[in-house]
């Protein structure tokens, strides 16, 4: 029997917590049973297993991303809705350090809620590039750079890994001032 009040959403919101306090790579079906106050097999009623939480939790987190990123953007165009999602990216991965690197994971097909969250989390992204006259193919590789450069720079912020001694939020900042002078002058975009 299940527990009452115990079900899928619960059962994934509760991994993220989780997450976000030991670490993605330390979550496991175990502590969440145990954070739960579950039997393990009880929680295989709510999720097929590990790789199911997975996928579930990056459905949330994926779409938790998204909606950051879509309000950082309204009714801003060009360098500043760049550099309010890049600033609202960065703020998600700091906040939430065990459920960031579960929205790196490609939306399972078919998942109507996770394909949802990554075509939202990608909109944001095509429309700030599309400030900079970049659709199509150029889109999708602008998306791609940028996606890398944010996710590098967060990751390596995550892990420790800048230990020169210059701030890191100018580096950051830094970081935004090259991407928008790249989307300006993009090959095959509208130049600025």
């Amino acid at each position: 029997m299940p527990r009452a009040g115990l079900n899928q959403q619960t059962v994934v919101r509760e991994a993220a917590r989780l997450a976000d306090d030991v670490g993605y790579d330390q979550l496991t079906l175990a502590a969440l049973a145990g954070r739960l106050g579950v039997a393990l097999p009880s929680l295989y009623k709510h999720v097929r297993g590990a790789d199911a939480l997975a996928q579930k939790l990056s459905a949330l987190a994926t779409a938790e991303l998204a909606t950051e990123l879509t309000t950082a953007a309204v009714g801003r165009a060009g360098v500043d809705a760049l550099r309010a999602i890049a600033s609202a990216y960065r703020a998600y991965a700091r906040q939430h350090p065990g459920r960031y690197p579960a929205t790196q994971r490609v939306p399972d097909p078919t998942d109507p809620e996770h394909v949802t969250a990554g075509e939202r989390a990608v909109g944001a992204i095509y429309a700030v590039l599309h400030g900079y006259g970049l659709t199509g193919d150029e889109a999708v590789d602008a998306a791609r750079v940028l996606r890398s450069a944010l996710h590098g720079f967060v990751s390596l912020e995550a892990a420790g890994g800048f230990g020169l001694p210059r701030d890191v939020d100018r580096s950051y900042e830094q970081l935004i001032v090259a991407m928008d002078t790249a989307f300006r002058s993009w090959p095959g975009g509208r130049a600025r």
